[in-house]
């Protein structure tokens, strides 16, 4: 968790880039093309961190916006994040199921290829122990792609960790870890943009 990463104006700022986006219920996919968002995914602070994980030259392929609400409100069980966007079918057995999303095409990915990967989480509000935050089991993303009796006895053997932030903090995750996310019992909202990025 990294505090303080962007100030209020910039904050400010992309709210008001994303306040035209259509949504889902949950928020937006595919949000790397607004313009704002492309900027921050590419911003020297943020490029600085992803290079942390995944070594000089990361790239940001993908980015989601989550809206979290009282008026929007749900929640995630325990999981891995395993689908990855890809230009073209590839024809391998350690690829797949496949399936295409807001017109991309996604495969579920090996665990080498998703060790590529590290998502940042950049809070537009605070994230607080109350309004749906993050939660992982620490150091999950180790052991590769579980299947779900897997996920379900890993959780009954680790303490979950909330990952709160103030609004301008920085949530670093790998998608292997296992995480999920309650209902929010608060009515502030928890906007969250996870901008995913590669090796280059």
């Amino acid at each position: 968790i990294h505090e303080q990463v962007f100030d209020a104006a910039e904050i400010v700022t992309a709210i008001e880039a994303l306040a035209g986006v259509a949504r889902s219920k949950a928020g937006a996919r595919h949000v790397l093309s607004v313009p704002a968002v492309r900027g921050l995914a590419e911003d020297a602070r943020l490029l600085a961190l992803a290079e942390q994980f995944v070594g000089p030259g990361a790239v940001p392929f993908r980015a989601t916006l989550f809206d979290k609400s009282q008026a929007a409100n749900w929640l995630v069980v325990w999981h891995q994040d395993t689908a990855l966007p890809l230009a073209r079918h590839i024809a391998r057995a350690e690829w797949g199921p496949w399936s295409t999303k807001a017109g991309v095409l996604y495969a579920h990915a090996p665990a080498w290829a998703l060790e590529r990967v590290v998502a940042l989480r950049l809070h537009l509000d605070d994230s607080t122990s109350t309004n749906g935050p993050l939660r992982v089991l620490p150091n999950t993303h180790r052991d590769g792609v579980r299947d779900a009796a897997a996920i379900d006895q890993c959780v009954r053997g680790h303490s979950p960790v909330d990952c709160l932030s103030a609004a301008g903090g920085v949530v670093a995750m790998r998608p292997l870890t296992i995480h999920a996310s309650s209902k929010s019992t608060d009515a502030r909202p928890r906007r969250v943009l996870h901008i995913e990025y590669a090796d280059g």
